[in-house]
């Protein structure tokens, strides 16, 4: 509220909250004789101001037991130093939370967990001494090609979304290209038009009179239509 007095007053705008006009109604007899009014500023605070505030702290909540849980299950694979910091005790508990984790039905998951475990034993010598990140670590198995848990586990760490903010923002983006009129699209030209709206900075940076030329080139017939 300070901050938007601040931009009122420099565009010369009086920083006042409206006040509506309170429509009086004849009270019904089993009608509750309270009536609570609150002033502008004091409606602002308890239907915005601190609706706002309850709807960060809840997500910030949840998203805070996701990361929790996350943290549990792969922290032990966050960065070089940490994994070379921990005993093989710890190491063998660690594994054996991530293959329960990535088990479903009491099937086996993507990854083996003892040969995780020696794998992992081995990484933690070859590494070097040097703090890096998961996304380096990775890249090097992939380069060494002899780690194939260690790799599945490291591109399992690095490809789970901890927040759903980009499934929002893909959801917000579905409403506003799938609606009534345009209920019988395809998946594909659906799939192409929400990676367009989402990635429109990369968009920009396409060259579209090449796409243009491509496409005349696939069929004769066409060429004529751009020339």
């Amino acid at each position: 509220m300070d901050s938007a007095k601040k931009i009122a007053n420099e565009l010369e705008i009086e920083p006042v909250f409206p006040q509506k006009r309170k429509i009086r109604r004849k009270r019904q007899f089993d009608e509750s004789v309270d009536d609570i009014s609150l002033s502008p500023e004091e409606s602002f605070r308890v239907h915005y101001f601190l609706y706002i505030v309850d709807q960060t702290i809840i997500s910030l909540t949840q998203r805070l037991e996701q990361y929790e849980v996350y943290e549990r299950t792969f922290g032990f694979l966050f960065s070089s130093d940490k994994l070379q910091s921990m005993t093989d005790i710890n190491l063998k508990s660690c594994y054996t939370c991530l293959e329960a984790a990535l088990k479903r039905d009491d099937q086996c998951g993507d990854i083996d967990g003892n040969e995780l475990y020696v794998e992992l034993k081995l990484l933690r010598e070859i590494l070097s001494k040097e703090k890096i990140g998961a996304l380096s670590i990775l890249n090097s198995l992939k380069q060494m090609g002899c780690f194939p848990n260690a790799t599945i586990a490291y591109r399992i760490l690095l490809t789970i979304p901890i927040t759903v903010a980009s499934a929002e923002m893909s959801f917000s983006k579905l409403k506003l290209l799938k609606f009534y009129l345009r209920s019988t699209m395809l998946q594909e030209r659906l799939n192409g038009l929400a990676l367009i709206s989402i990635k429109n900075e990369f968009l920009e940076e396409v060259d579209i009179k090449s796409l243009v030329d491509d496409f005349a080139s696939k069929c004769a017939r066409r060429v004529s239509l751009f020339k």
